[in-house]
């Protein structure tokens, strides 16, 4: 067994006979006749009730009440209330005229030690949600998996065993088996790349390991987890259901045309994107990639026979993620920049690469010091579409975080992040006129929310909220957000 990716050959990802629920003929908007606008969520980040209704600790829970993980000391035990407020959420969404609500379950709150059966009022949360979206005419997209590993299977080894891939597709029974009726889109994992290398190497998000060969471990196990679920919801759902993943794709850019400098883009692109989509899209893993981490892991043991066909099982939409490009150079010997955008941390998380240096972009910033750069996004959609034309595409998060604030009269202005989505999805529309087939588009986030380490020091919502009364203001970006639903594309 062989965990190399062939030199050449590769597979599109829809499955056979799939019926995608999107036509890819375009309407006077530039935009795809039926394209799905939506806006996303995840659950540690929004619900809160931490600790309510049989829910135990997830690996976000240990890591944000670890004093010095999390500005401020901030945790997501409250977050934005989204668990006692999600009637009040779904009426804003339907005001919006969102199509979609990409959320995220919470593993923990299902199967509280990631092993067993179904807690029945976990599950009855997500049976509330779902049926409030549906009676509201708003398509629900469920995410399986946002980075909240039960704490007792981190204990027991986390993604770097492969046991946790196991209890993953069992985990994806349960919660197919209670919302598979009525949930037409499914999403085995959100950004896996996060969860193996920042998790597991940086150390900068949960559980806050920093072990190069865990990173490689964990890569491969999520991947396997992907490809167990896929196999297990193909079992539970309708004909007509989908299934994806979603990945934080890196748009790696050379800083200049060096040979040198295009080698350490080659070598973020392997470990950033194609320990994902080599596996899952052209059948391996990058044999550069295997041959660099090597003296890191036994790959030969690590990948056994019959998980790259597990890890290829055909699915129907690859989610994609973007915010901002990732300029990279060859590494100078002294003073390399370590800014990749990812937070700070002595570990490096590209694990085989930890020498390459990182750039900021120039110009405009968000609050994350992130560059705003929307040609990012077109090039990811027409080289994926390129490399993979049988593929269906949908960018399932696209945001940005400002420094807002509720003026005197009691609105939020934020031109910045109309300015930010207007060109984000310029270059959504112009990758569709240039053949992509992209079915739909998920803004980050509905609400303010726990941003990860960054604690709620950064605001990436269309809505604003209040933490101290957990009342929400639709942003001034929100309104514009919705009159590009009603228009089905950009005012003119």
């Amino acid at each position: 067994m062989t965990a190399v990716r062939p030199e050449s050959g590769s597979r599109p990802g829809a499955a056979p006979g799939a019926s995608p629920s999107v036509s890819s003929s375009e309407s006077a908007t530039g935009f795809p006749t039926g394209f799905l606008w939506g806006a996303a969520t995840a659950s540690y980040q929004v619900e809160g009730a931490a600790t309510e209704h049989g829910r135990t600790p997830s690996i976000w829970d240990t890591f944000s009440h670890t004093p010095g993980k999390v500005r401020n000391g901030d945790t997501g035990d409250i977050a934005a209330d989204h668990y006692h407020r999600y009637r009040e959420d779904v009426a804003l969404m339907k005001e919006l005229g969102l199509g979609a609500y990409r959320f995220s379950v919470s593993w923990s709150r299902v199967q509280p030690t990631g092993r067993g059966p179904a807690v029945e009022r976990g599950l009855d949360f997500y049976r509330r949600l779902v049926d409030s979206l549906l009676e509201a005419g708003i398509t629900p997209v469920a995410t399986l998996y946002h980075w909240d590993l039960p704490q007792e299977l981190e204990d027991a080894g986390g993604w770097p065993l492969r046991d946790t891939a196991e209890r993953f597709a069992d985990y994806a029974a349960l919660v197919a088996g209670a919302l598979g009726d009525r949930v037409p889109m499914w999403t085995t994992l959100n950004e896996p790349w996060c969860s193996a290398f920042l998790g597991y190497g940086s150390g900068v998000h949960a559980p806050g390991r920093t072990d190069a060969a865990a990173t490689l471990r964990a890569a491969h196990h999520l991947n396997l987890a992907h490809g167990k679920g896929v196999q297990v919801l193909r079992g539970l759902l309708p004909a007509d259901a989908q299934t994806s993943i979603t990945l934080n794709l890196h748009q790696v850019r050379p800083l200049t045309t060096s040979a040198g400098d295009a080698d350490a883009a080659r070598r973020i692109d392997e470990v950033g994107n194609r320990v994902f989509t080599g596996p899952l899209l052209d059948g391996g893993y990058p044999e550069d990639l295997v041959r660099r981490t090597t003296p890191l892991v036994d790959w030969e043991e690590l990948v056994r026979p019959g998980d790259l066909e597990t890890i290829a099982t055909p699915f129907d939409v690859l989610g994609v993620n973007y915010y901002t490009p990732t300029i990279v150079s060859a590494s100078d010997g002294a003073g390399d920049s370590r800014d990749d955008g990812h937070g700070a941390s002595d570990h490096s998380p590209w694990t085989g690469s930890e020498d390459v240096a990182f750039h900021l972009a120039p110009g405009e910033r968000t609050a994350m010091n992130w560059a705003v750069d929307a040609s990012g996004l077109h090039t990811l959609l027409t080289e994926l579409h390129a490399a993979h034309p049988g593929l269906p595409l949908m960018v399932t998060e696209n945001g940005a975080a400002f420094d807002d604030y509720v003026s005197p009269e009691g609105r939020v202005e934020d031109p910045e992040r109309i300015a930010y989505l207007h060109s984000h999805l310029e270059a959504v529309r112009q990758a569709v006129a240039d053949g992509a087939d992209v079915r739909g588009y998920f803004l980050w986030s509905l609400l303010d929310n726990f941003e990860w380490s960054y604690g709620y020091a950064k605001r990436f919502g269309a809505v604003y909220v209040d933490y101290a009364s957990q009342r929400r203001i639709p942003k001034a970006s929100a309104h514009w957000y919705a009159e590009v639903i009603r228009r089905g594309g950009l005012p003119g």
